[in-house]
């Protein structure tokens, strides 16, 4: 359809701008056999397709150049996959087959027949899928759920049957496989879950994709017990790459004049940092925005920049990551500025902390993770 091949098609995927593991690709085995899988449904509802969660474009624009799909709408957690979906689509002459839609709700599954998702990474992550598809989309919807066989369970299974009455698995193909879920039932949506932590003064609250879920991971703890000492007269603060919003309350809470944004690439991270700002009400403090390293927020404009960087691109551990994250930081700090940063300790980002933002002084460390604060210079 389309009059493009499979190989064609695909040999001109991209994962740019999303290039901080090199060794991953922008189409794998997992989108191959989802649009194999889906292929007569597709073909049969054109019009009605709806992916989540498409890395980097493949089962977008193979749903539309090899199966006719129009109209795609499309979610993405991740503001980087958006921004290749885009490039991938005008690379391959498709702009204008798809919507990119920012909010996993009933609004982005209206009316749908057919639904592509590759496999989230928590259970909390499907759960919320699952209920979303189950209740807003079309009584007669085919979700099909894709990923590599090492990363799927069982419980994956369980999770499905919450909302579907048939759950079943395709065969393994190239260490892939597929389940497919049919007779949706409506389930009540329990997300955003919230969670009050009492030792901290905070309620935190996340949708099923956003890291660490309700939980306070030990490194966000760590950069808690020192902040304190972080730029006590500043005026603004940014909490980069933001997750559930933790940071940013807390500084917020803790700092009545400062004004504070949270920053994150992630959907759901960032419909989690709204719902923690709003529980620990501070709504008129405290400001979420998505965006891909504080990209929109203008140069030399913050006062304090506190960041607890990821390191996995999926399930690839990458030890550069964090650095466009220290990119952005650089950029939006004003001149003598501050970033103050917790990271495994084993990792080397004191050198590239120094290279990209300015001079870095440890302000404390143990076995697990260090905290830094790197001027800019």
């Amino acid at each position: 359809m389309g009059g493009r091949g499979v190989l064609p098609l695909f040999a001109q995927l991209r994962r740019e701008p999303d290039v901080d593991a090199p060794d991953l690709v922008a189409v794998d085995a997992t989108d191959r056999l989802l649009l194999d899988e889906a292929a007569a449904d597709l073909a049969a509802h054109p019009g009605a397709v709806v992916v989540v969660d498409d890395g980097h474009g493949a089962l977008t624009l193979g749903a539309v150049a090899l199966h006719g799909a129009t109209d795609v709408r499309v979610h993405q957690d991740l503001l980087v996959g958006e921004l290749a979906l885009a490039a991938n689509a005008e690379r391959t002459g498709h702009v204008g087959s798809y919507r990119s839609v920012p909010q996993l709700d009933a609004d982005l599954l209206r009316g749908a027949r057919v639904v592509l998702a590759k496999a989230p990474k928590s259970r909390d992550a499907l759960r919320e899928l699952v209920q979303v598809v189950a209740t807003g989309a079309d009584p007669e919807v085919t979700l099909y759920v894709g990923g590599r066989v090492k990363h799927m369970t069982l419980g994956m299974n369980d999770v499905l049957a919450e909302g579907f009455t048939d759950v079943h698995a395709t065969l393994a193909r190239q260490k892939s496989r597929v389940l497919v879920a049919r007779g949706p039932r409506p389930v009540q949506s329990s997300f955003p879950v919230c969670r009050e932590h009492a030792d901290l003064g905070l309620t935190v609250c996340a949708h099923g994709s956003a890291f660490a879920g309700v939980k306070v991971d030990r490194g966000t703890r760590t950069l808690l017990g020192a902040l304190p000492g972080a730029v006590p007269d500043a005026a603004s603060a940014v909490d980069l790459g933001c997750g559930t919003g933790v940071l940013a309350v807390a500084l917020a809470a803790a700092r009545p004049g400062l004004a504070v944004v949270g920053v994150d690439q992630s959907a759901a991270a960032v419909a989690s940092a709204v719902a923690t700002v709003a529980a620990n009400g501070l709504a008129d403090r405290v400001r979420v925005v998505r965006d891909d390293a504080a990209g929109s927020l203008p140069a030399g404009s913050v006062d304090l920049v506190v960041c607890n960087p990821p390191f996995h691109a999926g399930v690839a551990v990458s030890e550069t990551l964090a650095h466009r994250l220290f990119a952005g930081a650089a950029r939006v700090l004003r001149p003598g500025g501050e970033l103050w940063c917790v990271y495994n300790s084993h990792l080397p980002h004191r050198d590239a902390l120094r290279r990209i933002v300015g001079p870095t002084r440890q302000v404390t460390r143990d076995p697990t993770f260090t905290v830094t604060a790197s001027t800019r210079s």
